[in-house]
């Protein structure tokens, strides 16, 4: 048994009904009835009153066939006939939710408080609350009820389908009926569009025109009816697997089944589905060139003359995988908290890592901006005192205040993000973590200045100038990419808080690199100790270079290349008047990572997703 409240998805269709079972580590099981993930939705009431589902219902059709109801989905207000007895829809529908529901808790083992219910995206709110009675007097809990397309169009995303935000689909539901929606994918999720149904144009019509194929007196309205319907929905299945396969006639010899016949049969009625499909396009003011792809679901989407026939009618279809499946099993992942999506959550990160990524810069910011106010060269007489300040060292420690309170502004968006149960886009947690970042690494930077200018007694603008400026490139890039992460442009691999990982080891380089720069310079230079401590500001002029190639560059042989060349020149440039110039080109280089971690695994062009045409 799986630990974890489960989560059941029940997709009820007008003939079959399918429903899985997941659990919040990512696992999802189909539901088997007699052995197949597909129950028959039809149901038939017995004479003693109770009522009999799924297979055995079909099994028992024959018998008494005046007493089966093979599409027990009725529209709300409707009511049947059977047997001279008056029944409610809502009863029959019931029955099968309550077979669904014993089955879930047997794999379960406990009570299942989290259920799911797909509905055609053209329900209106009568029937929706109809079907939510249906599961009541199942003895479900109240499910969420989710559109049969959108379902689809998250299971895609799950499976590793590439779609951007404001990209268009289409899905293609052909189970007994048909069913097609045009969807816009926006940033807190899919939007339907168009949708159209047709209930002439699916399984059933199939069926019909199969039966009047195969035999010249069709069976009426008894038990030779169902039992041939029966036959046909075994005969339609097994040719899945068969080139022809033996179909027994009731009161007649055996007919051969193949896919000729198929085909000869369900081509009216799948180029009712290629107008259908059509029709919804131009419903939503599209052509099939603004599609990223128009995908197949249903128990007749398997049918291989579909996609030629969508094919000749100039849209290429794509054949999901498990397509009775794939509405429940993203039904199932709709909305769950610790859904595992490659292109949108984060990968595992060590907490020890992360600790670091905020902590370091932060702890680097401090230590910077202590030893600025604390080892001001003051020169002159009482009077006319004038204080020499390392101003590379101030602009230093507002960037490193920056880069911490970004890092950790998007960690916890992220967090937010990935622990949330309502549909809104991750992207938009992280863009708003990383504007909310970048405003408190400006106050903390201006606090710097502020409180420098009070501890020295120089005027503020000075002081602004070096921590304000230099950081200004940094928080405008910040900006665009918090915009981008907002609208999920491109969801970058492992997630935003991986992507925006300021390198630690660049921080604890340069950091130590300009702390031993202010120590040559402010050190009392006795005859003794001039030699090791000119060393120890050279040494920190090596680290400063070395630390700025870690942070736009990212390849370890272009590291050891450009470091030497810039390492010597920062060295040498180590004194009072070029301190500005070394924090400068530092701030530089954070602004230039920014850019290089946007245009990298953003703004670089891309390959879009071409759906292919299923095997014919």
């Amino acid at each position: 048994m799986r630990s974890g409240q489960a989560r059941l998805a029940i997709d009820y269709g007008s003939a079959d009904t399918t429903a899985v079972l997941a659990w919040p580590d990512g696992t999802w099981t189909p539901l088997l009835f007699d052995g197949e993930p597909a129950l028959p939705s039809a149901v038939l009431l017995s004479e003693d009153g109770t009522t009999v589902t799924g297979h055995h219902a079909w099994r028992a059709a024959p018998v008494t066939p005046h007493r089966f109801i093979p599409h027990p989905r009725q529209p709300s207000e409707q009511r049947l006939t059977v047997a001279d007895t008056d029944v409610d829809p809502l009863d029959l529908v019931a029955a099968t939710l309550r077979h669904v529901a014993e089955q879930a808790h047997q794999i379960a083992g406990t009570g299942i408080d989290d259920v799911r219910l797909v509905v055609p995206a053209g329900w209106g709110p009568r029937r929706r609350t109809w079907m939510r009675h249906a599961a009541h007097r199942a003895g479900l809990p109240p499910p969420q009820l989710i559109d049969a397309p959108t379902a689809v169009a998250g299971h895609l995303l799950a499976t590793g389908l590439q779609l951007p935000v404001g990209a268009y689909i289409a899905v293609c539901d052909v189970g007994a009926t048909a069913e097609v929606s045009v969807l816009r994918r926006g940033p807190a999720g899919f939007e339907v569009l168009a949708t159209l149904a047709d209930p002439t144009a699916g399984g059933t019509a199939i069926d019909d025109a199969l039966t009047t194929t195969l035999t010249t007196n069709p069976p009426g309205t008894g038990g030779q009816r169902w039992a041939m319907a029966a036959s046909l929905r075994a005969g339609k299945h097994a040719l899945t697997d068969h080139p022809a396969v033996t179909v027994p006639l009731p009161d007649g010899p055996a007919m051969v089944l193949h896919t000729g016949l198929l085909d000869q049969a369900a081509q009216p009625v799948l180029h009712r589905i290629a107008h259908l499909t059509t029709e919804a396009i131009t419903a939503a003011e599209l052509t099939p060139r603004d599609l990223t792809g128009v995908y197949c679901v249903g128990g007749t989407a398997r049918l291989p003359l579909l996609a030629q026939t969508l094919t000749d009618a100039g849209i290429t279809p794509t054949l999901v995988d498990q397509p009775t499946l794939a509405a429940a099993r993203g039904a199932a992942d709709a909305g769950a908290t610790n859904t595992t999506d490659p292109t949108t959550t984060d990968e595992p990160v060590p907490p020890m890592r992360r600790a670091a990524a905020i902590a370091l810069p932060g702890f680097a910011s401090l230590a910077l901006v202590s030893q600025f106010l604390l080892t001001p060269e003051w020169r002159g007489s009482l009077m006319y005192r004038e204080a020499i300040l390392n101003w590379g060292e101030l602009t230093m420690a507002a960037v490193f205040a920056v880069i911490a309170c970004l890092g950790a502004g998007t960690v916890l968006a992220s967090t937010i993000a990935n622990r949330t149960t309502t549909p809104t886009s991750p992207g938009i947690h992280t863009g708003t973590g990383i504007l909310a970042a970048a405003s408190l690494g400006v106050a903390v930077s201006g606090m710097y200045a502020v409180v420098g200018s009070l501890y020295v007694g120089y005027p503020v603008n000075g002081f602004l100038r070096w921590t304000l400026l230099p950081i200004t490139p940094t928080i405008t890039a910040a900006a665009v990419m918090a915009l981008i992460a907002a609208r999920q442009w491109r969801t970058p691999a492992g997630g935003w808080s991986k992507l925006l990982a300021f390198p630690t080891g660049s921080v604890l380089t340069a950091a130590a690199g300009m702390l031993l720069i202010q120590y040559s310079l402010t050190a009392d230079r006795w005859p003794h100790l001039i030699l090791w401590i000119d060393l120890a500001g050279r040494v920190g002029g090596l680290l400063l270079g070395i630390g700025t190639v870690m942070a736009v560059v990212s390849q370890p042989i272009l590291r050891l290349i450009l470091s030497a060349p810039l390492a010597v020149i920062t060295a040498a440039l180590v004194s009072w008047s070029a301190s500005g110039i070394l924090g400068a080109i530092y701030a530089i280089a954070v602004t230039t990572w920014w850019l290089r971690q946007m245009w990298t695994h953003l703004l670089r062009p891309h390959h879009p997703h071409h759906p292919h045409r299923p095997p014919q």
